[in-house]
């Protein structure tokens, strides 16, 4: 029933040129979204629905044609003929909008044998890469990041933000799975080193920020974000959960990891993992920074979006990290949870959720909180691997 209503909703929000974020006409959720497009695709993957496979080439398709002239792809695109314009972000440009596309390309590519739709976008998969080459601005092989730079776009990550470093270390490697580029093998190595001297603990690598480093302790996961000014030392979901997919770090490491992680989900009502924690509030220190942070009606109260919300999209990638790491039976748990808070209200697939109240969140009908059930329903049951 659940996995039914899920596939019912992303069909719903697919159109001609893609997945739309929501199935109603809220805000700017009718518009094919660069990350929730490209999530939405890789659950039609591994549902193997041939309609859904289709609308995720036409989402590619679609980010493709508007490509910037620099090499920047649209965080979203309107659908409506009333609005087809294009945004590469608000506030801030959108950093990740770029490495979903190339992860979405290259898995798309793999699963259905379309070499030939490779090969037409890997000039501008090459131009990406060129871009996020020269958003290190330093040269050393971590993106800098401005805050409202991704999916947390009104969080208080920036600078270094650990979750935007392993999707780009995601896009290069699905990339270079088909192109076999050693250049781009060497990169790979380059980030990954980078990411385990200036996140990981215990490091006695050089590191961008010895001093500010040191002034903090690395203990059960890693810290969000760092920049000149210091460490950011919250639980990022997120990030945490692509760490465990991409199997960054040793077998001591992931386990206290998962540990955490699942302690931490296990003591909210819901069952689910916050996207960020512990929450901030009014008399905590990056307390105005997040109240600033919105070009509209400020949404991150305690508890709520990324603010310590619970979102099953996210969840659904801790899901995804559990059956890598071999926790088949915990992951099993964390699907029953999200199938739990998508059927709220006759299966309402709301954004997020109050993690202290379980009250929803958000725009409902959210086609990636679908996606999250279908990507762990499958990756369960059929033991689905991507790239």
């Amino acid at each position: 029933m659940h996995y039914e209503k899920s596939i019912e909703l992303l069909l719903k929000c697919s159109t001609e040129k893609g997945f739309v974020a929501s199935a109603q006409d809220i805000s700017n959720y009718k518009r094919v979204w660069a990350r929730d497009g490209v999530i939405c695709g890789l659950s039609a993957l591994a549902s193997g629905h041939r309609e859904l496979i289709k609308t995720f080439k036409n989402t590619l398709l679609t980010l493709a044609k508007h490509q910037h002239e620099v090499g920047t792809i649209p965080s979203n695109v309107g659908v409506l003929k009333k609005d087809e314009s294009v945004s590469y972000g608000g506030l801030a440009g959108r950093v990740d909008a770029a490495t979903w596309f190339v992860i979405g390309v290259c898995q798309y590519a793999n699963y259905t044998n379309d070499f030939a739709f490779f090969n037409d976008l890997k000039p501008k998969i090459y131009k990406v890469l060129q871009l996020l080459n020269a958003w290190e601005f330093n040269n050393k092989h971590l993106m800098y990041i401005p805050l409202s730079g991704n999916w947390a776009d009104e969080y208080i990550t920036d600078g270094y933000v650990l979750y935007d470093q392993l999707l780009r270390y995601w896009a290069i490697q699905s990339f270079n799975y088909l192109e076999n580029d050693q250049s781009l093998s060497n990169k790979l190595i380059q980030i990954k080193n980078q990411i385990k001297a200036n996140f990981f603990p215990n490091s006695n690598k050089e590191k961008f920020h010895d001093r500010a480093y040191n002034a903090i302790k690395i203990d059960s996961f890693l810290p969000c974000s760092f920049s000149p000014s210091g460490y950011k030392t919250n639980y990022d979901a997120f990030a945490n959960a692509l760490l465990l997919i991409l199997d960054f770090g040793d077998k001591k490491f992931k386990n206290k990891l998962i540990d955490y992680s699942l302690e931490l989900a296990e003591s909210t009502k819901l069952g689910l993992l916050p996207a960020f924690w512990p929450v901030i509030k009014p008399n905590d220190q990056h307390w105005d920074l997040l109240k600033d942070n919105c070009k509209y009606e400020f949404r991150n109260y305690p508890y709520e979006f990324h603010n310590g919300g619970s979102w099953a999209m996210v969840n659904g990638f801790f899901g995804l990290g559990l059956l890598k790491q071999g926790k088949t039976e915990q992951a099993k748990k964390i699907l029953k949870n999200i199938d739990k808070v998508n059927q709220v209200e006759d299966y309402k697939f709301y954004e997020n959720f109050n993690t202290k109240t379980t009250e929803p969140n958000g725009v409902p009908y959210c086609a990636w909180s679908a996606a999250a059930s279908v990507l762990l329903t499958q990756s369960i049951k059929q033991q689905i691997k991507f790239i």
